[in-house]
């Protein structure tokens, strides 16, 4: 059989599957030349044997698979191999994975648990050993990794760095255990991911020269520019809740080597819309130089992580993909080891029957416990979430008082939020937040960064416990609760997960998104944002299960 002309046809793509040996045609997208031109891309055996000039007329591009540099596959509440189904229609080929979530739930079986899913289809996923199992002494988590688990994990060849160092103040402090991990990781030659948000000055020197390369957490331009002369590489973060894309775009103009693309956290309805390829458009549509966009998109993560992702050469694994043009990133095809893995908007992996590990154990609690006995102050710390950031602020506000108890105040959008253990019986730590903008019900979750305990929101205590409820029934997932109306979506892998299809888990997503912006809240991702109001590493004002807690000064209020 010839080899098509442009785009191959969607009715040959079971032969392609099969075949050993085929051929696409298409303008070729050297992004190391700077260069665009017809080519043949010729593939065998699962490796690139030869790219050919042509001088035929061809439409369509050719180019590397993209990689989202840093991304937790738990926040996509379904498993690596459904998250593989879903991302690959958008031309990913491979991810810069954190199993820091479901450790911090499951240890070591967790994070064997996402590589040994992962290897079973056609998707490279590269995970990394988490630096801070718990992220910190001021929570409850289901697990602890120390330095020697670490290091287990770093001398797996799967293994390919160590996951973001949040314990800023401990390489700062040179504690022990922090140094001994991230000599672990050097000794292997392996990279070291950051996670400083807004450490500035000779903090941040310091804290990079303890060998750190990257990170992800920068919010301003400033910042990232400080951290950029001091060696450090930049990920751009666009995510369901955190998006920093607008602010840090620019950086590709002058450091083009230096930058990546990551969502970080995204939710599986945003997954099924789009990925990397939606940052790339609108890179190109900010008039940023193409092959700067796509040294981001394609080439620098699998460079510095060293993964054994092709791109686009001769000897490489055929991981590449066919997009309509340059301005939009529409993918037609995707290309992984040579197996065609995504046909016009179809994803073609197959669904993988796993099983179900998890870490839960609590029992349902009463709106009694929920109550906050007034102290006879006039004023109290709220919590303020902001929209599209991990970042809160702090605010002292007069509270709402009835019958000597603090309740929420609807009409000034302070209301109610929780913390309870789900690895044990506990008494509920309680609080106050603004901006999630409920006039009635209540949401809950077990997905709490980073220890993932059972985190809600409301305005009474009746539907703040109803909500919790419904997820320690599921033993782990995703709720909303208005009156007599009543939604969960379960997530029994580790409560962070869903082992059923993804598309469906999305379309459930959805559902529950729009149930919970019905209550009133203006905020674009009411559950990702409810997700970081226990992640203490992120500055100002937090709550873990254990209580109110200052992450300036890192104690508790």
């Amino acid at each position: 059989m010839k080899p098509t002309s442009g785009f191959a046809l969607s009715s040959l793509k079971i032969l392609y599957m099969q075949r050993a040996t085929f051929s696409i045609k298409g303008n070729f997208v050297d992004i190391p030349r700077k260069s665009i031109y017809a080519a043949s891309v010729n593939v065998e055996n699962g490796i690139i044997k030869s790219v050919e000039p042509l001088e035929d007329q061809v439409t369509n591009y050719i180019l590397p698979g993209f990689t989202d540099s840093h991304v937790h596959i738990e926040s996509s509440m379904i498993i690596p191999s459904e998250f593989a189904r879903l991302a690959v229609v958008h031309g990913t080929v491979s991810t810069i994975s954190d199993p820091h979530e479901i450790a911090n739930v499951c240890g070591m079986q967790g994070v064997e648990y996402m590589i040994n899913n992962g290897r079973k289809v056609p998707f490279k996923f590269n995970f990394g050993a988490p630096s801070c199992v718990p992220a910190t002494s001021f929570e409850t988590a289901g697990a602890a990794l120390d330095s020697n688990d670490v290091k287990a994990l770093l001398e797996k060849e799967e293994i390919l760095y160590l996951s973001e160092m949040m314990n800023f103040p401990g390489v700062l402090h040179k504690d022990a255990e922090v140094m001994k991990k991230i000599a672990a990781a050097h000794a292997l030659n392996k990279p070291v991911d950051g996670h400083a948000p807004g450490l500035r000055g000779e903090q941040a020197r310091q804290y990079i020269n303890a060998g750190i390369s990257t990170d992800h957490e920068c919010f301003t331009a400033e910042e990232a520019l400080e951290k950029l002369q001091y060696g450090m590489k930049i990920l751009i973060r666009e995510g369901s809740a955190a998006k920093n894309f607008d602010a840090l775009a620019g950086l590709l103009n002058d450091y083009p080597d230096h930058v990546m693309f990551c969502s970080d956290d995204k939710h599986p309805d945003s997954l099924a819309e789009g990925h990397i390829n939606q940052l790339c458009a609108r890179a190109v549509a900010k008039g940023i130089d193409v092959y700067n966009v796509l040294k981001a998109a394609c080439i620098n993560p699998v460079v510095h992580y060293k993964s054994k992702v092709g791109l686009l050469r001769a000897g490489d694994p055929a991981d590449f993909i066919v997009i309509k043009d340059l301005e939009c990133f529409d993918v037609l095809q995707t290309y992984i080891n040579g197996q065609l893995v995504a046909d016009n908007g179809v994803s073609l992996i197959t669904g993988v029957d796993e099983k179900v590990i998890n870490n839960f154990n609590c029992s349902n609690v009463v709106k009694e416990s929920l109550a906050v006995r007034w102290n006879n102050k006039d004023q109290i710390e709220v919590i303020e979430a902001l929209d599209g950031q991990l970042i809160t602020n702090r605010l002292n506000v007069k509270p709402m008082v009835a019958d000597e108890f603090i309740v929420s105040d609807i009409d000034n959008d302070i209301l109610k939020m929780v913390v309870i253990n789900r690895y044990s019986n506990a008494t509920p730590a309680k609080a106050f937040i603004k901006n999630f903008g409920f006039k009635k019900g209540a949401v809950a979750s077990t997905v709490a960064h980073d220890s993932h305990n059972i985190i809600a929101v409301g305005v009474d205590d009746e539907s703040i416990a109803k909500a919790v409820n419904l997820v320690i029934a599921e033993q782990g997932g995703v709720s909303c609760v208005n009156g007599a109306d009543e939604m969960v979506i379960g997530l029994p892998v580790a409560g962070l997960m869903s082992h059923k299809d993804g598309y469906a888990v999305a379309a459930a997503y959805t559902k529950i998104d729009q149930m919970a912006k019905g209550l009133g809240s203006p905020l674009s991702a009411p559950f990702m944002t409810l997700s970081f109001m226990a992640l203490l590493v992120i500055p100002h004002l937090k709550l873990s299960d254990q209580g109110l807690f200052d992450g300036d000064r890192f104690c508790f209020v």
